[in-house]
């Protein structure tokens, strides 16, 4: 898969999908340090199991590079960025059963916006596995000769 550009200084309307998402009870919002072990749990149930490790390098920063969607108590999502390296976005995911809400797009431009705040002016989006999600909703292009890029020579099982 390969890695995408987005350009954080013409990305859509956060307000938009958080204002849709509200109205059907889901919050989008930075993640909390004391969430930390449920959060990871719940990507280990769902995802990749180095996603947890992504994600709690996400936890290690100030303010935390996490965002999470919720509906009352329950946990539908979650997005990083800066985890991997500077400047990525990523990793990403929605529970099976929330998808097709809005959820995702949600995620992505609440962590590329923050990215943008924080000094950036491009995200790319690591890996990128949904190619035309992430070229509808923020305009992301594909980066040539990009695979495997910085995930080259990365473990992917038993070590020993």
């Amino acid at each position: 898969m390969a890695d995408m550009l987005v350009k954080l200084y013409e990305l859509p309307s956060l307000e938009a999908s958080l204002a849709a998402l509200e109205i059907q009870g889901v919050t989008v919002r930075r993640a909390l340090a004391a969430e930390k072990h449920l959060v990871i749990g719940w990507i280990g149930q769902h995802f990749w199991p180095h996603w947890q490790s992504e994600c709690e390098v996400a936890f290690s920063r100030q303010p935390v590079s996490c965002y999470l969607a919720v509906e009352g108590n329950a946990l539908l999502g979650f997005a990083c960025y800066d985890v991997t390296r500077k400047g990525f976005f990523g990793p990403t995911g929605v529970a099976e059963a929330a998808r097709g809400r809005g959820i995702g797009k949600a995620l992505l431009l609440a962590c590329l916006h923050s990215m943008w705040v924080e000094g950036y002016g491009y995200a790319i989006i690591g890996g990128a596995g949904p190619v035309d999600f992430y070229r509808q909703a923020v305009g992301a292009i594909e980066i040539p000769a990009s695979t495997p890029g910085v995930y080259q020579g990365m473990l992917q099982g038993d070590t020993a």
